[in-house]
């Protein structure tokens, strides 16, 4: 997702994506604990979305 899709997002629409987004994140890391990914890049994507979104409600709540 990118910056500019999440600015356009209202505040409610952001905390719930980012906690749909954190629950999916968790649970794609703990399924490659069990068994590897073959696309890691996958969890390297989520978790940088979810710094994204982090940081935008960081900066909406200043």
């Amino acid at each position: 997702m990118k910056i500019a899709e999440i600015r356009e997002l209202s505040t409610e629409e952001l905390v719930e994506r980012l906690e749909s987004e954190v629950k999916a994140y968790n649970d794609a890391k703990f399924n490659h604990h069990i068994a590897p990914v073959d696309n890691v890049s996958l969890i390297k994507k989520q978790r940088r979305d979810i710094a994204r979104m982090k940081c935008e409600l960081s900066q909406r709540n200043k």
